[in-house]
């Protein structure tokens, strides 16, 4: 996935965000959505290290080695920012004060099930703050790509790799579409130009119910 559709799939997500909210971003594709945020839109962003209040990402060259975000990317700071050790951060997440959650997702259920944290036999350094974040956030975005690096859906009846939690997704975004979870199944919203819905239909193990509008994303 380059670059430019990284960010289109950011700036799709920062259109979730409105004023007022706390949110969290998790590693990957999550931490650009901040970039990507209109200026008359004010947020808290929460990071599990210790930081409420983070900010877009720092010029080349400006970066304080001292700031950073849970995936020890430099971040700046806003004006009313605080910082606080991280079982504070966590006692946030745990008592359901975070607005939204954006995360990166390894497979996503169509019943909205999410295994993010592992790939059986390879390395990892732990589940990070994403249980606690996919279950107690008050809405969970997930950003991905549609397929992995064999071309097979990441989209699936049911997940194969060990899961962080069950019924935890509310929307997904990745480069081909947006799908949102709902009790009567996964339902395609939009699709990402130059794909068609039939492209996102082909390329989906999940079942999928086709909304009343589809919208097109340039």
């Amino acid at each position: 996935m380059g670059v430019d559709v990284r960010n289109r799939i950011a700036k799709r997500a920062a259109k979730e965000i409105h004023d007022g909210l706390i949110v969290n971003l998790g590693i990957g594709i999550p931490t650009l959505v901040a970039d990507h945020l209109p200026q008359d839109i004010h947020v808290l962003f929460h990071a599990e290290n210790g930081v409420l209040g983070t900010g877009p990402s720092p010029n080349q060259g400006e970066e304080d080695p001292a700031l950073c975000n849970a995936g020890g990317f430099p971040i700046t700071s806003v004006m009313g920012a605080s910082y606080f050790d991280s079982a504070t951060a966590f006692g946030m997440i745990r008592r359901g004060y975070i607005d939204i959650t954006i995360l990166g997702a390894l497979e996503v259920s169509e019943t909205g099930d999410l295994a993010n944290w592992i790939v059986p036999g390879k390395r990892v350094p732990g589940m990070g703050g994403a249980m606690e974040l996919a279950q107690k956030a008050k809405k969970v975005i997930v950003l991905m790509n549609h397929v992995n690096k064999q071309g097979e859906s990441k989209i699936l009846k049911k997940c194969t790799l060990p899961l962080t939690a069950r019924h935890s997704v509310d929307l997904i975004i990745t480069d081909m579409a947006v799908m949102e979870v709902t009790k009567e199944g996964l339902v395609l919203k939009e699709v990402m130009a130059p794909y068609t819905v039939d492209d996102v239909i082909a390329n989906t193990e999940a079942s999928l119910k086709i909304g009343a509008t589809v919208n097109s994303i340039e």
